[in-house]
């Protein structure tokens, strides 16, 4: 995936450093304090008349200043984008105030309801935030997908752009495993402009780290075709170590357990010099080398690491190799410049009132008025309106998606799953609206030929930003052909669910990042719906808008056994926010669905959705689709709304109420009421969470439509109600309540079994059999 556009372009943005090191030194200051203020206001400052804790990580912060002073106001270029982590977000702010990105009114509202938020947030934050992060890996991981969405917008769009990615990690961080199964993701080595910096101040919430493994993560990213740079020490220790006596004291430094070092951080002069030293036979020339070193010098060199140091951090910056992906490991300090330094539990304290006072001192600043920018006419200043003016980027203009039809017009007949269809309903897109087809994207975690998406693929390709060549194009007995090319439409991982969603959110925010709205739709067994459901909320919360489709589901997948079928997946749709859950029942239910689903994403008031399928084959005449125009288009409007009348009798003794595959259960089990005589309305549910929301409307309780209650479940023929589907029970429960009738909710509430669908149904209570008998109690 090498892109020389990404290297030649920042290359040639690249200009002469115009910042003196005393105005960058000034501004790393004034970060500090901005940073550090605006979590001592929240704490220390703003009414709180709850008592509550607000929160905030000042040390967390101090950890990152240099970093980010450094990357800000040297080395980004407009097309570059940043993610930071989650506790550095007043870093990021006051960066922002200082280059006229945020008003003044914002610096005291941190943590406050409509003010700054927690964590760095593209959907809620006023200033400019490229990547929403807060959940452990998901930020860190989200620039390598937004990578490869933008590659993907330029290869098959155009106007995308290029610039570098950056993330900035902090330690702990790498402890999550999603953040190493994208960093081994085989496409990720190739991708020249992600740059990761690690700051390494080997602490995390509760201790320091007593093994720093520094060497373990650099040998893990270079294994992983990542080319690595450590920035350990600063230019005075630098300096230090080419002394009489230099290299021994840097072994002894390198040496040294993590816990010893941090301890000399909390340490006076005279403690420092009695304790570096050690007592190994070195200790007679690290003595003498600092015993050369005044009370000031010896403090700041022993505080000089790397991750602070303006020159050593600029110096990496300039080793970046633009053919693979860059990590940065630069060793800080926890607090670094604050009276909490060092301290091994510093990562959520506060600085008292006197501590603050004592960095006002030391910075020169004034408490009682905190927010000071630089003067214009200052070097500071015009460094600060010079990177302002570089970082300028051109207002986004929300380009309109393509129109989706709302139906293709076909009606399907014979046999067939609601996961087939999936695949028909997207070749049928391609012939009837090739525009809007042309921004669909499928990503799926090695599944494409059980998730049914063999022919789209065979017909749209895989995307490569390289032709590669297809060695099996020849053979006759192969059924999928995986055509590698830049046209392509549909994008493969490994099978890893964290990464499928969060490429999918990034694919789903190019609407707002580059004005050019994709159609992402990702395909997983839907057993792991809910290992990815973490990272795909937090894409929707940040403005990626997709499909997840969820297929095969539910205990119909009998002989996979348990451990294979999914129980909780049917109320996403109701606890999801910014999404709306579908679980069709027939071939037409998921075309009509899933067009109305594509037809809400790629722009502003737009919403994800996830369509739970099934590879129970069901008869498809029993859709019973009205063959009238204006009845077809009444059915249609009822599946996208949440539900409809699958069968009406006159006077109804009982509702039966079916969702997804188990729908054939139910129209068999009100035939068999029938034969004794008690009549029984059937529907069907495509939507549970578009129901909720229309209840919740009817009540005053939210905003939205409700008239599809008063279609499907008319309050004159209310009758008792069994609802049944293949998942958990109380996803349809709530639906007694609309018109107060008795009821008995059928699902899946336990560890399912291996064996024959009947056996399975019967097993969980979700067959013919049980179906009647439950109407049978109530009628």
């Amino acid at each position: 995936m090498n892109d020389a556009r990404t290297i030649d372009d920042h290359t040639a943005q690249l200009t002469p450093r115009a910042a003196t090191p005393e105005a960058l030194v000034e501004i790393e200051q004034r970060v500090l304090w901005l940073a550090t203020s605006m979590i001592h206001h929240a704490n220390r400052v703003r009414p709180n008349p709850s008592g509550l804790k607000v929160g905030g990580h000042q040390a967390s912060c101090a950890s990152m200043v240099s970093i980010m002073t450094s990357l800000w106001f040297e080395q980004l270029r407009p097309g570059d984008r940043v993610s930071v982590k989650p506790h550095a977000s007043p870093v990021l702010h006051g960066i922002n105030y200082l280059l006229g990105e945020l008003d003044e009114k914002y610096l005291t509202t941190l943590r406050e309801f409509g003010g700054l938020q927690s964590y760095p947030s593209r959907s809620k934050d006023p200033d400019p935030v490229d990547y929403s992060t807060g959940s452990v890996g998901i930020g860190a991981t989200a620039p390598i997908w937004g990578a490869i969405a933008r590659r993907y917008v330029n290869t098959q769009i155009g106007s995308a752009g290029t610039g570098r990615q950056y993330s900035l990690v902090g330690d702990a961080e790498l402890d999550e495993g999603a953040v190493w199964e994208a960093i081994l993701d085989t496409s990720v080595a190739e991708l020249g402009e992600i740059v990761w910096i690690v700051d390494l101040n080997r602490q995390s919430l509760d201790r320091v780290v007593p093994n720093i493994a520094a060497g373990r993560l650099e040998a893990m990213f270079s294994a992983a075709g990542w080319q690595v740079l450590t920035v350990k020490f600063g230019t005075l220790l630098e300096s230090l170590f080419t002394r009489t006596g230099g290299p021994a004291l840097r072994t002894r430094i390198l040496d040294m357990p993590n816990p010893e070092y941090q301890r000399l951080l909390r340490c006076d002069a005279a403690q420092v010099r009695d304790r570096l030293p050690g007592d190994g036979p070195d200790a007679p020339g690290i003595a003498s080398l600092i015993a050369e070193l005044d009370d000031e010098t010896l403090l700041r060199a022993i505080r000089n690491l790397g991750g602070h140091d303006l020159d050593a951090l600029r110096a990496a910056y300039g080793q970046i190799d633009d053919t693979r992906p860059t990590v940065i490991i630069a060793y800080t300090i926890k607090g670094r410049g604050l009276p909490t330094q060092g301290h091994p539990q510093n990562h959520s304290s506060l600085l008292t009132v006197e501590q603050y006072e004592q960095l006002a001192a030391e910075l020169g600043m004034d408490p009682a008025h905190p927010w000071a920018r630089f003067e214009a006419d200052s070097a500071a200043g015009r460094v600060c309106a010079a990177t302002a003016d570089r970082l300028r980027r051109e207002k986004v203009e929300f380009g309109t998606p393509p129109a989706v039809p709302a139906d293709i017009g076909r009606t399907p007949s014979g046999t067939s799953t609601t996961q087939a269809a999936l695949g028909r309903a997207l070749l049928d897109l391609s012939r009837q609206a090739p525009e809007a087809a042309k921004r669909v994207v499928t990503v799926s975690p090695d599944v494409s030929s059980t998730t049914n998406l063999a022919g789209w693929l065979n017909k749209v390709g895989v995307w490569s930003p390289n032709e590669r060549r297809n060695w099996f194009d020849d053979d006759a007995e192969t059924i999928m052909h995986w055509r590698e090319k830049p046209t392509g439409q549909h994008m493969e991982l490994g099978i890893a669910e964290t990464n499928l969603v969060g490429l999918m959110g990034e694919l789903g925010a190019t609407w707002s990042r580059w004005g050019q709205p994709l159609f992402p739709i990702g395909v997983m067994y839907d057993p792991f719906v809910e290992r990815a459901l973490e990272p795909w909320s937090y894409g929707i919360y940040a403005g990626g808008q997709s499909i997840l489709v969820g297929t095969p589901s539910g205990v119909t997948l009998a002989a996979e056994g348990g451990a294979h079928q999914s129980i909780k997946t049917p109320s996403i749709g109701l606890e999801q926010p910014g999404c709306v859950s579908y679980e069709p029942a027939f071939a037409i239910d998921v075309e009509w669905t899933l067009l109305d689903s594509i037809s809400r994403l790629g722009r502003p008031d737009g919403s994800s959705s996830y369509l739970r399928l099934s590879t129970r084959p069901v008869d498809q005449t029993l859709a019973a689709v009205p063959t009238d125009p204006a009845a077809r288009e009444r059915r249609r409007r009822q599946v996208v709304a949440g539900a409809y009348i699958l069968r009406r009798t006159d006077n109804p003794a009982v509702t039966l109420v079916g969702m997804g595959a188990v729908i054939t259960e139910t129209l068999t089990a009100a035939d068999r009421l029938a034969e004794q005589g008690i009549a029984a309305d059937v529907v069907c549910v495509t939507s549970p969470g578009l129901l909720f929301e229309a209840v919740q409307a009817r009540r005053g309780l939210a905003d939205g439509p409700s008239w599809i209650l008063d279609q499907v479940f008319p309050a004159d023929r209310a009758a008792p109600m069994v609802t049944v589907l293949d998942g958990h029970p109380h996803t349809l429960a709530f639906l007694t309540g609309i018109n107060h009738v008795p009821g008995a909710a059928l699902g899946v509430s336990r560890f399912g079994q291996v064996g024959s669908l009947d056996d399975v149904y019967r097993y969980h209570g979700i067959d013919t059999d049980s179906i009647v008998r439950a109407a049978l109690d109530l009628s």
